[in-house]
């Protein structure tokens, strides 16, 4: 295997996580959601946790404060989610889902867990499982070296 050929895996798994971005939004717009595939990772994030700050929700979807507030606005319009003052600090604010929004994750839900056994549905499990320590050792790697 060549220098070349070892360091690929950067552009398969940008690749791939394109092409299962796409054929989830994809899935979305037949179904008639009016999200986006970034909303969703939102809408799923505060249906396992309800309740976080914006800092929290950008960590723990790796997306920058910018386009969180952003997302966090639109879905705010769309009435799935709300502001409220956090108990602990009055300047600022946790984020948690309207019982529309739980509703609404509830509906959308079945539709991704489908596209993603799609995704598995040719991998042994042995193969599943070999696969993601190969990727979470990749991303352990790069996170040692942001701290």
């Amino acid at each position: 295997m060549s220098q070349f050929e070892k360091y690929y895996y950067g552009f398969i798994i940008e690749k791939t996580a394109k092409r299962i971005k796409h054929a989830m939004q994809k899935e979305f717009t037949k179904n008639g959601f009016d999200i986006t595939v970034d909303q969703w990772v939102v809408l799923y994030e505060l249906y396992q946790d309800n309740d976080l700050s914006q800092n929290q929700i950008a960590e723990l979807t790796f997306k920058d404060a910018p386009t969180i507030t952003r997302i966090i606005d639109l879905l705010g319009k769309k009435k799935y989610l709300e502001r409220k003052a956090s108990k602990e600090d009055r300047r600022k604010f946790e984020i948690h889902l309207t019982s529309f929004g739980k509703k609404k994750v509830k509906q959308f839900l079945p539709v991704v867990v489908k596209l993603r056994e799609k995704g598995w549905e040719n991998l042994s499990d042995k193969q599943y499982k070999d696969l993601t320590n190969i990727l979470d050792t990749v991303f352990d790697n790069f996170e040692q070296e942001n701290e």
